[in-house]
C-alpha cells in the first residue's frame, strides 16, 4: 500500500473518529436551551448524556471481536450508516424519551466504527515509527475531539436550533463513506472466532445497573429499594460476564492481559484520564453558561485550550514514544494533567489568561497520557488480537467518560441539592431543587426580588457543588499518577517490555 493511501485512511477513520467522540460532549452547551425546550428533568438530561458513553462501552467488547471476525472495513461503514441515520432521528426528537433512544442508536454505530478505527490503523501501518505517530494522531483527535464538543455546539447554537448539533454529522458521515468504500481495503479475518451475544448482554446489563444505582443515589429524595436492586443486577451481571469470559476460548476480553502491569497502567491511564476530561468539561461548561452567564459559543470557546493542548500534546507524544518508552510519559503526563486542573481550581475566578494556561495544561496532560495509553494497549496484543485490544482501549474511554458522567455530575447533583436552602416564602419552588437548570425555569414563572433571590441562591449552591467537583477530579488525577508511576516501575523491576 501506498504511503499516500495509508495517510489518507488515517484521515478517513480519524473524521468518523471524530464524530464519535465529538457527540459525546456536544451536548455539554447544548444541554441548558434543550432542557428548556423538551421540559427534561436532572435525571432525564443526564440521561441523555450517559446513554450515549453507557451504550457503547456494553457494546465494545463485543463489536471488537465481532470486527475480527466480519473484517473491520465491513463493521466500520456499517456503523457510519447506523451513525448517519440516528442523527437524523436525534435532530428531530420531540420528547426526552425520544432524544434518549437516538442516543441509544447513536451509540450502536458508534461502537461498530470505533474498534475498527484503532484496528484498522493498527494493520495498515507496519512501520513502528509511523505507527507511534498515525496512534498519536488519532489519540489526538479522541481527546482533543471530545473537548471541541462544547465548541461545536456552541457555534451551531449560535445560529441554529438544537438539532442542529445532531444534523451536522450527516454530510461528513456520507462523505467518510464513500472513501471508506473506495480506499479502504478488505483487511484479513477471523471466520472461525464466535461472536458472544450473551456477553454483550451481560457487560451491558452490569452497566446499565451500576449507572442508575449511583444516579439514584444522587437524587434529593432517592429510593434506596431501587439502588440496592439496580447495584444487585449491575454486580451480578459483572460477575456472570467475568465467569464466562474466564471459562470462553475465546473471550471478548482476554483478562489475562491485565497481568502485564504496563498494560494494566494504560487501561487505567485511558480511564481515569477519560473521567477527568469528561466530568470537568461538563460542569465548567454548565458554570460558564448557567453561573457566568455566557452563551453557549462563548462558553465553547472558553474550553478551547483544553482541545488546542491536546492536539498539541497528543502527536508530539505520539513521536518521542519510540525514543523514551510509555512508563515515564504515562505518569508524568498524567501529573501535568493533574497540576493544570489543580491551577483551574485555584485560579477559577482569577482574570482569564490565567485560566487559559491551566486549562491548557490540562489539555496537554491529558492528550499526551491517551497517547502513551493507546500505544501501551494496542502494542501488547498480537496482529489477530487488534480488534479485542482496541476493543479494551476504547471501553477504558468510554467507561472512563461514562464514570465521568455519572459520579462527577451525580456528586454535582447531590452537593447542589444539599447546599441550596429555600426560603419558605417561595412559592412551588420544590423543582428548583433538581437543578441550576430547573431552578431559572421556576424563576421564569416569578417576579421582581423573588426571582431574583431564587436565581442568587441557586447559582451560590451551583458553585459550591463546582468546587466540589473540581477539587475531587484534581485529587482523582494525583493520585492516578502516583498508582500508574508505582506500577510501571514494578513492571520494569520484574522485566516487563
Amino acid at each position: 500500500m501506498t504511503s499516500v493511501n495509508r495517510w489518507l485512511i488515517l484521515a478517513i477513520v480519524s473524521s468518523a473518529l471524530f464524530l464519535i467522540v465529538v457527540d459525546m460532549t456536544v451536548l455539554y452547551t447544548a444541554l441548558p436551551r434543550l432542557t428548556h425546550d423538551l421540559g427534561a428533568t436532572a435525571a432525564e438530561k443526564l440521561w441523555i448524556v450517559n446513554a450515549y458513553p453507557l451504550v457503547m462501552a456494553g457494546l465494545l467488547p463485543g463489536l471488537g471481536t465481532l470486527g475480527d471476525r466480519l473484517g473491520h472495513k465491513k463493521l466500520f461503514t456499517g456503523g457510519l450508516v447506523v451513525f448517519g441515520l440516528a442523527s437524523v432521528f436525534a435532530a428531530y426528537a420531540w420528547a426526552p424519551s425520544i432524544l434518549i433512544a437516538a442516543r441509544v442508536l447513536l451509540a450502536v454505530g458508534a461502537a461498530m466504527m470505533m474498534p475498527a478505527t484503532l484496528s484498522i490503523i493498527r494493520l495498515i501501518f507496519i512501520d513502528e515509527r509511523e505507527r507511534s505517530l498515525a496512534i498519536g494522531i488519532w489519540a489526538a483527535v479522541a481527546s482533543g475531539g471530545a473537548a471541541f464538543g462544547p465548541i461545536v455546539g456552541g457555534l451551531l447554537l449560535e445560529y441554529f436550533w438544537w438539532g442542529s448539533v445532531f444534523l451536522v454529522n450527516v454530510p461528513i458521515v456520507i462523505a467518510a463513506l464513500a472513501l471508506a468504500v473506495l480506499v479502504i481495503p478488505a483487511m484479513a479475518r477471523q471466520s472461525d472466532r464466535p461472536w458472544d451475544l450473551i456477553a454483550s448482554i451481560q457487560i451491558l446489563t452490569s452497566l446499565v445497573g451500576i449507572v442508575f444505582a449511583v444516579k439514584e443515589l444522587a437524587k434529593p429524595a432517592p429510593s434506596y429499594g431501587n439502588i440496592a436492586l439496580a447495584a444487585l443486577i449491575g454486580l451480578l451481571a459483572l460477575a456472570l460476564f467475568v465467569r464466562r469470559q474466564n471459562r470462553s476460548a475465546h473471550p471478548l476480553i482476554d483478562f489475562t492481559l491485565f497481568r502485564d502491569d504496563r498494560f494494566s497502567a494504560g487501561v487505567a491511564t485511558a480511564v481515569l484520564a477519560s473521567l477527568a476530561i469528561m466530568g470537568v468539561e461538563l460542569v465548567v461548561s454548565q458554570r460558564l453558561q448557567l453561573v457566568l452567564g455566557l452563551s453557549p459559543l462563548q462558553a465553547g470557546l472558553f474550553i478551547l485550550p483544553i482541545p488546542v493542548g491536546a492536539f498539541i500534546g497528543s502527536p508530539i507524544t505520539g513521536l518521542l514514544l519510540p525514543r523514551w518508552g510509555s512508563a515515564d510519559i504515562l505518569w508524568r503526563a498524567v501529573l501535568v494533567a493533574a497540576v493544570g486542573l489543580a491551577g483551574y481550581l485555584a485560579l477559577h475566578d482569577a482574570t482569564e489568561i490565567y485560566q487559559i494556561a491551566c486549562l491548557a495544561g490540562l489539555g496537554i496532560g491529558l492528550g499526551a497520557a491517551m497517547t502513551a495509553a493507546s500505544s501501551v494497549i494496542m502494542l501488547s496484543a498480537p496482529p489477530d488480537r487488534a480488534g479485542m485490544a482496541a476493543s479494551v482501549e476504547e471501553v477504558s474511554y468510554e467507561f472512563g467518560g461514562m464514570l465521568g458522567i455519572t459520579i462527577l455530575g451525580s456528586l454535582m447533583s447531590a452537593v447542589y441539592s444539599a447546599s441550596l436552602i429555600l426560603p419558605g416564602s417561595l412559592p412551588a419552588a420544590e423543582i428548583a431543587y433538581d437543578g441550576l437548570d430547573q431552578a431559572l425555569i421556576v424563576a421564569e414563572r416569578l417576579q421582581g426580588a423573588t426571582a431574583d433571590e431564587l436565581r442568587t441562591l441557586a447559582r451560590a449552591a451551583f458553585d459550591r457543588a463546582f468546587v466540589v467537583v473540581i477539587a475531587v477530579a484534581t485529587a482523582i488525577l494525583f493520585a492516578t499518577a502516583i498508582i500508574i508511576r508505582a506500577q510501571t516501575r514494578r513492571a520494569h523491576l520484574s522485566g516487563q517490555r
